[in-house]
C-alpha cells in the first residue's frame, strides 16, 4: 500500500496512532517488520508511536487507568520506538493554533518523491564510503537512519505530564453534558484528532498513520452518510487525508479486513491491550455507530462481499474542491472537523432548512434602535459579557451558540445540538470561534471601503 501510493518519503518522520486494539497493533508490528534488515522492501521512514489515554471520557476509575497504562508502557517498550503517552484531558491546554489552517503545501508529487529517494540513496552512499575509523559501523548507521536522535524511547522524560484534577473534572463535565451516545463518540473522535495533530506538529511529524481496517472503514462510510457527512467521505475514508495540509493522515491498513488482522495477530503473536471504549457494553441501538456496525457485520455474515463492496465504493470517491474555491484556497473551514464548510443555500435544501429553523427560533423580539453615537461591537467580543448575550447589538442573536454553529459543517452542527452548554467545550475551541467571528466582522466593516477592479481592468492587468 505504501509503495503503491508513494506518499511517505525516505527519512520522513511518521507518527503511528496506536490505540491498543488489534488493527493498530498489527500496523505497528508490520512497521517493525518493514524496518528490519531482513525485509525485502525495507521501510525508510522514521517512526514514532502515540497513545491517547481516553479513560476519563469512558468513566474509568483512576486505578483501572493506572493498570491499563502499565500494560501500555510494557508494549511500547517492547516495540522499541520513540513513543508519546498523552491523556485526553490535555485538550484543555491546547492552543487555538491547532484549529488554524496551515498554508504549507503537502508534499506528495511524483517528482518530489523521486527527488527524496535520490537524496536518500546519495546520503547512504556517502555514509558507506566513509572510513570506519571516523564513523560507526554500517549496522549502527542504518539504525540511526531509522530512529530519531532526539528522544530515548525508554526515557521517562518522553512521558507527558499527568493531567490535573481540574482537567479531568472538566473533561467528565463535558461528556456528561452531551445528551446522546452518538454525539459523544463524534466529540471523542474530534478531540482525539486535535490532540494527535498537536503532538505531530510539536515533534516534527509530517505524517500520521492510523490502523483503520477495511471493515472499519466500510462501517465508517455508512455511519458518516447517516450523520450528514457525505461531502467528506473521500477525506474520512480515503488512503490519505490532506485537510490539515502540513500533517497528512494515512490509512495503510485499509486493505485488510478484521478477520485477516485477527489471523495475522494470532500467527505472529502480536500483543494488544484491551481498553474499554465509550460504547463498551452499549446496546445495539444506543448510537448510530453501534447500529451501523451491527448492520454491516450481520450483513457480512450473510453476504461475504458486503464489506468489500462498500470499501470499493469508497475508493471511487474524488476529493473535489467546492465551486468558487480553488484547490489551494478551499475557503472557510469547519471549526471542529476542519473540512471545508458544506453549508450552502444553493446546493443543500436540507441544511438550509435546518439553518433557517434554527435562526428563527433564536431571533429576539424587536427592540428600540440604538442611540446615535452608540458604538457597535463585534460578535463575542471581549467587551460583551455572557450576561449581556452575544451579538445583541449587531445581529440580534441572544445566544452565543449561534456564533459557533455558523462556523460548523452540517454534520458537526447536528452533533453539537446535543451539547447542553457550550461553556464546557475546551478553551481553544471557544477562543478560535471568537477570533474567526471577529475577523469576519472586521472584514464586513471594511468591505464597503474596498475598491474592486472592474472586469475590463482585470482583463487588462492579466494581459
Amino acid at each position: 500500500m505504501l509503495g503503491k501510493n508513494r506518499l511517505i518519503f525516505p527519512g520522513e518522520k511518521v507518527l503511528l496512532a496506536w490505540s491498543g486494539g488489534p488493527s493498530s497493533s498489527s500496523m505497528v508490528w508490520q512497521v517493525l517488520e518493514g524496518l528490519s534488515r531482513d525485509s525485502a522492501k525495507r521501510l525508510r521512514f522514521v517512526p514514532g508511536i502515540i497513545y491517547v489515554d481516553e479513560g476519563a471520557a469512558c468513566g474509568q476509575s483512576p486505578e483501572n487507568r493506572a493498570k491499563t497504562l502499565a500494560e501500555v508502557k510494557l508494549v511500547l517498550q517492547t516495540a522499541g520506538m520513540p513513543w508519546h503517552l498523552v491523556a485526553l484531558e490535555e485538550v484543555f491546554s491546547l492552543p487555538p493554533s491547532v484549529l488554524q489552517h496551515s498554508t504549507q503545501e503537502p508534499a506528495g508529487t511524483e517528482g518530489a518523491y523521486k527527488a527524496a529517494v535520490d537524496s536518500f540513496l546519495r546520503q547512504q552512499h556517502v555514509l558507506g564510503v566513509e572510513g570506519a575509523e571516523n564513523s560507526p559501523s554500517s549496522v549502527q548507521r542504518e539504525e540511526q537512519l531509522c530512529r530519531p536522535h532526539t528522544r530515548d524511547p525508554l526515557d521517562p522524560q518522553s512521558l507527558a505530564g499527568s493531567p490535573t484534577a481540574a482537567q479531568t473534572a472538566a473533561l467528565a463535565r463535558l461528556f456528561d453534558s452531551v445528551k446522546t451516545l452518538t454525539a459523544k463518540e463524534e466529540l471523542l473522535q474530534t478531540l482525539r484528532t486535535h490532540l494527535i495533530l498537536h503532538v505531530a506538529r510539536a515533534h516534527g511529524y509530517s505524517k500520521v498513520m492510523t490502523g483503520d481496517s477495511c471493515t472499519r472503514l466500510a462501517i465508517k462510510l455508512m455511519t458518516n452518510l447517516a450523520l450528514g457527512r457525505g461531502a467528506f467521505l473521500a477525506w474520512d475514508t480515503g488512503f490519505s487525508d490532506e485537510r490539515h495540509r502540513d500533517v497528512v493522515v494515512v490509512r495503510p491498513m485499509r486493505d485488510y479486513t478484521l478477520k485477516e488482522v485477527a489471523f495475522y495477530n494470532r500467527l505472529f503473536a502480536v500483543p494488544s491491550v484491551f481498553t474499554p471504549a465509550i460504547d463498551t457494553k452499549a446496546p445495539e441501538k444506543a448510537s448510530i455507530h453501534r447500529l451501523m456496525e451491527a448492520f454491516i457485520l450481520r450483513l457480512q455474515t450473510q453476504f461475504p462481499s458486503t464489506v468489500s463492496t462498500v470499501y470499493r465504493t469508497s475508493e471511487k470517491l474524488v476529493k473535489a474542491p467546492r465551486d468558487g474555491h480553488a484547490a489551494g484556497s478551499p475557503g472557510p473551514r469547519c471549526l471542529l472537523c476542519m473540512c471545508t464548510l458544506d453549508i450552502d443555500d444553493a446546493d443543500s435544501a436540507t441544511a438550509f432548512g435546518a439553518q433557517t429553523s434554527s435562526r428563527l427560533s433564536q431571533m429576539q423580539p424587536p427592540t428600540l434602535p440604538a442611540e446615535a453615537g452608540t458604538p457597535t461591537v463585534p460578535c463575542c467580543s471581549p467587551g460583551v459579557g455572557r450576561t449581556q448575550g452575544c451579538c445583541r447589538a449587531t445581529c440580534g442573536r441572544g445566544d452565543p451558540r449561534a456564533c459557533i454553529m455558523e462556523q460548523l459543517c452540517y454534520g458537526c452542527q447536528v452533533n453539537l445540538k446535543d451539547l447542553r452548554s457550550l461553556d464546557s467545550l475546551p478553551p481553544y475551541i471557544l477562543a478560535e470561534a471568537q477570533l474567526r467571528r471577529q475577523r469576519a466582522w472586521v472584514m464586513q466593516e471594511v468591505q464597503e471601503y474596498l475598491i474592486e477592479d472592474s472586469d475590463d481592468e482585470a482583463e487588462t492587468g492579466q494581459s
